[in-house]
């Protein structure tokens, strides 16, 4: 099986690559459409604000081959942090931005209700599995993953959300959309159960 890591110049792509071999698979870090055209599956990685990486994706000439990898040929992709957002329609991220607009929902600012809680939500917090995902096997329910991010999706289509997670009101942590799969979290970052969950997307999935 050949796994495609989309480089578009933000994200902890090392981490995401090794995670991948540590789950047995290899994979090719990469621009180049012609070579993620021969991927089976997709990871969409990500640190960062959500126009640094729009615009980074536009400059490479990524956006086109991608929605077609993505929605015309079905070919599935984990979104993972920045990947997750990125799929949005739009975000209001230091001022308004076009995502890839592969699902209805809007990146807004996160806004615990508690204001003790800081912004950026930075470590260590559960995941509510909502409903059912080939990324739950052999994940248990009290499972904790990492996080960091000062953003959150809102969601035109609450079915769309098989994940929550509560960090003074609880925000969308997984997705899925058919092919489409994207965690909020770092699963290459969220030790044995991340690590689990890479390797259901990449088996399951």
């Amino acid at each position: 099986m050949s796994i495609g890591i989309i480089d578009y110049g933000l994200g902890n792509l090392t981490s995401v690559e090794g995670a991948v071999r540590r789950v047995g698979f290899d994979c090719v870090v990469t621009s180049d459409p012609s070579v993620l055209a021969k991927a089976d599956k997709l990871i969409l990685p990500g640190v960062g604000a959500f126009g640094d990486g729009m615009r980074n994706l536009i400059e490479r000439g990524l956006v086109e081959p991608l929605t077609d990898f993505v929605l015309n040929k079905a070919v599935p992709i984990l979104g993972i942090c920045l990947g997750f957002q990125l799929i949005a329609r739009e975000s209001e991220e230091f001022g308004h931005h076009e995502g890839l607009g592969w699902v209805d929902a809007t990146v807004q600012r996160l806004q615990p209700d508690d204001p003790e809680l800081r912004v950026p939500h930075v470590g260590w917090n559960d995941l509510i599995q909502c409903t059912a995902s080939p990324l739950y096997e052999d994940v248990p329910d009290d499972a904790l993953f990492y996080y960091v991010h000062s953003y959150r999706l809102s969601v035109g289509d609450d079915g769309l959300v098989v994940g929550e997670a509560d960090y003074g009101g609880r925000f969308p942590a997984v997705i899925r959309k058919d092919n489409i799969h994207a965690v909020q979290f770092h699963p290459e970052k969220s030790q044995k159960h991340g690590l689990k969950m890479l390797e259901n997307f990449l088996v399951q999935a």
